[in-house]
């Protein structure tokens, strides 16, 4: 017979009492301890190894190089003088018309005024003529372009994010299903404890 409670705490006491009387005395009821063990059992449950995120790969960007033409100076129109183009022409010309002319000679160790003849010299000269004049042209120039080498973007960045989820696992863990506790179980031993 198993008392549990306060049926336990009243076979405490009962003991108490029995235990208080003198040696010698009649045992009334008699009674020993029952140990029962704690119960257990094994559960399962899930849990977080990694909480889990996101993994991001980066690409940076890639830039290359343009090669172009770039006008540095417009179309503009400016003047400019074309100077007279010339050319030397020869003439012969009179330089003397000749003639009689007195002259003094020494003729014989004896200086002498003559009368004498002389004819006409001829001289070549040169001149120089216009076979253009001079005049003022119109110059037209076209724009001027230099080489350029410029930096371009050839593939931008580029951001790949992967989601990571989170991961569990399965673990056993051991779990109290009934405290272990003592009780008092009544017995009989004949000539000791009545019934």
């Amino acid at each position: 017979m198993f008392y549990k409670g306060s049926a336990s705490l009243t076979a405490v006491a009962m003991l108490a009492t029995v235990s208080e009387t003198p040696a010698g005395g009649r045992a009334l009821e008699c009674y020993e301890p029952v140990r029962r063990p704690a119960l257990y059992d094994t559960v399962y449950e899930d849990v977080m190894v990694s909480p889990g995120g996101q993994l991001v790969d980066y690409d940076p960007p890639i830039y290359g190089t343009s090669e172009g033409l770039e006008q540095i100076a417009p179309p503009r129109v400016s003047y400019e003088v074309v100077p007279a183009v010339t050319r030397t022409v020869y003439h012969t010309v009179k330089v003397d018309d000749g003639g009689y002319a007195w002259e003094w000679r020494v003729i014989h160790g004896r200086k002498v005024l003559c009368k004498v003849w002389r004819k006409a010299r001829y001289a070549r000269v040169a001149e120089t003529v216009i076979v253009e004049p001079e005049r003022v042209r119109r110059v037209v120039l076209p724009a001027e372009f230099e080489g350029v080498a410029r930096e371009v973007l050839v593939r931008p960045e580029e951001r790949r994010i992967t989601d990571i989820p989170p991961s569990y696992r399965t673990v056993a863990r051991r779990v109290v299903v009934r405290e272990g506790s003592t009780d008092w179980r009544r017995v009989h031993i004949p000539r000791h404890c009545p019934d």
